[in-house]
């Protein structure tokens, strides 16, 4: 195998020893933008190499997911289109010292830095690890590796998805449609469920950010990082379910750890992809994830209106009103830039993901913290009841007309165009707005004195009721259930927003 494989960018100048014996390779599908050939020094461009197409678009889509990425190149590797070019490669590295080159920044999320474990021998295909023996510890290895649950344990920490809360809120926000429509033990199970979610997943976020700070920052700095919001709606879903059971010193922990998370996230967010020079500026990044700036917001104020109600507080209604104040605009603002996005650009049905009901999600909650504006003494909120309940009904109305377009959506993407339907983080994404419109519906209802409007929410309950349990199901089910494309690769890997090779990928997740 190679004395030495290095993975470089193409853009770098080249180093004297470079290349000594097996050469600069570039492994890029397409030839990188503003590199001139006749200073790329290249001795190979073995293109075949590179990922398909298709899983560069899915990686572009899913920049975090570097794991799931190298699994399935790795599968790749073994199929007929790549292994001429994977042959020659492995020819080239046989014979000394080998660069790899690509236009990737991200070098160590890299395709690059898959092939150069292979090339190693520590990512090897399934078809080659399968011919191998297992190794055994001896004395030279008095450490193995953690294996069982804790390698488990360890991998899941480490491949952390930072939308990881929207389980969280998902789950939380039914538990508050169970408990508005009197079914208190079903209520109090998924609250539990919450709880115990919010206690392992925020440790893990801490750990991830200060163990994994590369990872981090990537995703921090991608079109998806709004997800990071999902911190601070949970902890706000959870403060407003558990005032109604008389924890109100709980609630106002959840609270105030919510509310400080929105106020440093909300800006941070803003201000890292303003200032980075690494996003793309396109309105091809635009995605439905975005609609979680306005849904923080308002969860700080669906909370803050709750726990007023209990604990009555004047500092905590104007928190509420303001809140519902910054929510709304920058609800309107996100409409519009998505709307364009949706109007203006062609979408791929692979590409359109469930984070889009969050469209819909995002005016419930705005309408449900308006509801819980009005049952606060009218001296509090700063607006008059009228335009609360006005602001509210035109916004239940829209998110209502936004359902059967949702819905048209997945038929086509799923029905028409036959895109497999298989279980992923996102599918929470779909319970938080169905369980947030259906309380919405039954509070809204009660505040105006419309029978028919708080009947209907009590249907709607149930459905968010029966999608929490699909999809929960599904969840638990994911990791046991067989995959068709072939085994995993060995060992752990970090993650990363970089898109691979090709240009990128117009998505809408």
């Amino acid at each position: 195998m190679a004395n030495r494989i290095t993975c470089r960018s193409i853009s770098e100048r080249t180093s004297a020893q470079d290349g000594e014996t097996g050469g600069r390779v570039l492994v890029d599908r397409v030839w990188p933008e503003g590199v001139r050939r006749s200073d790329a020094l290249l001795d190979e461009w073995l293109s075949n190499i590179a990922p398909s197409s298709e899983l560069q678009d899915w990686y572009g889509q899913h920049p975090p997911l570097f794991d799931e990425f190298r699994r399935r190149y790795l599968t790749e590797l073994a199929d007929q289109p790549h292994r001429e070019a994977a042959a020659r490669l492995r020819d080239l590295a046989e014979h000394g010292s080998l660069t790899l080159l690509t236009a990737t920044r991200d070098m160590d999320h890299s395709h690059a830095a898959v092939l150069a474990e292979w090339l190693t021998g520590n990512g090897q295909d399934p078809a080659r690890r399968a011919e191998s023996p297992p190794s055994t510890p001896g004395p030279a290895d008095p450490t193995p590796p953690p294996s069982g649950y804790r390698a488990a344990l360890s991998a899941a920490v480490t491949n952390l998805n930072p939308a990881s809360l929207s389980f969280v809120m998902g789950t939380g926000i039914v538990s508050t449609a169970l408990y508005v429509n009197g079914a208190g033990t079903a209520s109090a199970v998924l609250l539990w469920v919450a709880l115990a979610g919010f206690a392992v997943l925020v440790p893990a976020y801490g750990w991830w950010m200060l163990r994994r700070r590369r990872r981090f920052m990537a995703a921090f700095l991608g079109p998806r990082s709004f997800v990071f919001l999902t911190l601070a709606v949970s902890s706000n879903v959870l403060a407003a379910r558990l005032v109604p059971d008389g924890h109100t010193a709980v609630a106002g922990a959840f609270l105030a750890f919510g509310a400080l998370g929105w106020l440093v996230l909300d800006y941070a967010i803003l201000l890292a992809l303003i200032t980075t020079l690494r996003r793309n500026p396109s309105l091809d990044q635009v995605n439905g994830t975005w609609f979680l700036w306005s849904v923080g917001s308002e969860s700080v104020a669906v909370a803050a209106a709750s726990l007023a109600r209990a604990a009555p507080s004047h500092a905590l209604a104007v928190l509420a009103v303001v809140c519902w104040a910054i929510g709304l605009i920058q609800y309107l603002l996100t409409a519009a830039i998505v709307l364009t996005r949706l109007l203006a650009l062609p979408i791929k049905p692979e590409s359109l993901m469930t984070s889009l009901w969050i469209f819909m999600g995002a005016a419930a909650i705005a309408v449900l913290a308006a509801v819980r504006l009005t049952a606060l003494p009218p001296g509090d909120t700063l607006l008059s009841r009228p335009l609360l309940v006005g602001v509210a009904v035109v916004l239940w109305a829209f998110s209502s007309w936004l359902i059967p377009l949702l819905l048209a959506l997945g038929v086509w993407r799923h029905a028409l165009c036959r895109i497999p339907l298989r279980y992923d983080l996102g599918w929470w994404n779909l319970v938080f707005p169905i369980g947030m419109y259906a309380v919405t519906t039954h509070e809204l209802g009660r505040a105006t004195g419309s029978s028919w409007m708080t009947s209907t929410g009590r249907w709607e309950v149930w459905v968010a009721a029966v999608v929490w349990v699909v999809v929960f199901a599904a969840m638990v089910s994911a990791p046991v259930r067989p995959r068709a494309t072939g085994g995993q690769g060995t060992g752990t890997s970090r993650a990363g927003t970089a898109r691979v090779g090709a240009s990128a990928a117009r998505t809408l997740p």
